[in-house]
């Protein structure tokens, strides 16, 4: 998984019917775009996010 800032994260909902979470990479602390990434929530809170398998990017245009 790569990401660069202003790029989206996205994760599921672990149980049927529960929401997923959303939301924007401020800073890439791993190597090479790799995670850990810090993230700001679609809630507003930020958290340093070691995404799993189920997590998406969805990258930035242009």
């Amino acid at each position: 998984m790569q990401a660069v800032v202003g790029d989206r994260i996205a994760i599921p909902g672990r149980h049927v019917g529960e929401a997923g979470k959303s939301g924007e990479v401020l800073d890439v602390r791993g190597p090479n775009g790799t995670p850990p990434y810090v993230v700001r929530w679609s809630d507003g809170h930020e958290a340093v996010c070691y995404p799993g398998p189920e997590t998406r990017v969805e990258h930035r245009e242009g």
